[in-house]
């Protein structure tokens, strides 16, 4: 079982899926559950180098989203700590307590989510849930308006998962 994991770096929001494997397939499938399920527009997607957010389908999906792709340098975890922070709470809070071989374990996955975001306190947010955080920063959220007229696809590529080679591509231009 593999836990697709996407959180927002201000509010802690955020939306989990769980797919049989990594692929190409199951990233574009969680990207649209990601924008359907967030409670504001995605400017930006960081990840891990993992392969399966380096497909060109992917990447042009984004593309086609409005959304960059930045792909974090190896070995920096610390350029992911927000996502390795939630993924020690739910496997300390939800997956300790859960079989993976549940046939319900989307549904318990999903109220794990709805818990995460609307009712736990989180310490960096001051006590507050993360919608309580989303709330609070509405005013200052652009609409997906505004992120469209924002984003320069002149400015974006197609990543290469090779680091070195894709920093020597992006050097070229």
């Amino acid at each position: 079982i593999y836990q697709y994991t996407a959180i927002d770096d201000c509010s802690r929001y955020k939306v989990l899926g769980v797919y049989k494997r990594a692929t190409a397939a199951n990233t574009l499938d969680f990207l649209e559950r990601l924008i359907e399920e967030m409670p504001f527009p995605i400017q930006r997607i960081q990840t891990d180098r993992g392969r399966e957010f380096f497909a060109e389908a992917v990447q042009r999906r984004l593309m086609d989203w409005a959304i960059k792709f930045r792909p974090i340098p190896p070995r920096s975890p610390h350029l992911n700590g927000k996502v390795e922070r939630t993924h020690r709470a739910d496997r300390e809070e939800f997956w300790d307590m859960i079989n993976p071989k549940d046939p319900q374990i989307e549904a318990k996955l999903a109220e794990w989510q709805h818990h995460w975001n609307w009712n736990r306190p989180h310490t960096a947010l001051k006590g507050m849930s993360p919608i309580d955080r989303v709330c609070e920063l509405l005013d200052k959220t652009p609409l997906r308006e505004a992120v469209d007229a924002a984003y320069d696809s002149s400015r974006e590529r197609i990543r290469i998962a090779d680091y070195r080679l894709d920093t020597a591509v992006a050097s070229l231009k």
